[in-house]
């Protein structure tokens, strides 16, 4: 599949990694061609790995993953163009984690919104699915890092997107039983309201710790 990775920090890094390693054709966007994080990634990454703009990426693309940040992704989005968007599943990996007032950061978008729904009131023919933005990159790619079972989220409005989503999630390795389908894409608020907790959790673990949750019940 040609996938584009809007990105180029952390999280970016690690899926379009993986992504390349699964066999996948991958474009990590940036805000110009040329970018070194991009060209440099690509550069060590193999002939599926290639870098370029955002609407370079998006326009290559069958599916789209935005891991920029929250707080910027909507500009990012618009960069890539509405053209390049389109019909297409976009992957929302985001967290809108405001650092202006220090470290924890805050959310700049929740209770009654998410980040994911307002990507999908301004890109009205995209295909937004929510999910991995509850753990960390490292976890995203490989949860059989993490002993025992642990779950990962996902929503959105359109199921067809959603299994589309899952069968990538299950190539990363992510049981299909621990891939937990929460409905409707509002149910991103609560997937991305997660994060304050998830960031006093890592704050408490030893450094280089990962974690992640399970849903237990009877």
């Amino acid at each position: 599949m040609k996938i584009a990775v809007l990105g180029t920090g952390m999280v970016g890094h690690a899926l379009a990694g993986k992504l390349v390693s699964l066999g996948h054709d991958v474009t990590m966007g940036s805000r110009e061609s040329g970018n070194p994080k991009g060209e440099e990634w690509a550069a060590q990454a193999g002939p599926q790995a290639h870098a370029g703009s955002f609407a370079e990426a998006a326009g290559h693309a069958e599916l789209i993953v935005n891991a920029t940040p929250g707080t910027v992704s909507l500009a990012a989005l618009a960069e890539a163009g509405e053209a390049n968007l389109n019909g297409k599943i976009l992957l929302d990996v985001s967290n809108a984690l405001d650092s202006s007032s220090g470290f924890p950061p805050s959310l700049a978008v929740c209770n009654t919104d998410s980040i994911a729904e307002t990507i999908q009131r301004t890109f009205t023919e995209v295909r937004v699915v929510k999910s991995l933005n509850t753990v960390s990159a490292p976890v995203m790619v490989d949860p059989a890092r993490l002993p025992g079972p642990h779950d990962i989220f996902m929503a959105g409005n359109d199921q067809e997107s959603k299994s589309a989503v899952s069968a990538l999630l299950q190539e990363f390795g992510w049981a299909p039983e621990h891939i937990r389908d929460l409905g409707a894409l509002d149910a991103a608020r609560g997937m991305e309201m997660w994060l304050p907790l998830w960031l006093r959790l890592f704050m408490q673990q030893p450094q280089g710790k990962m974690f992640n949750i399970g849903i237990v019940s009877e």
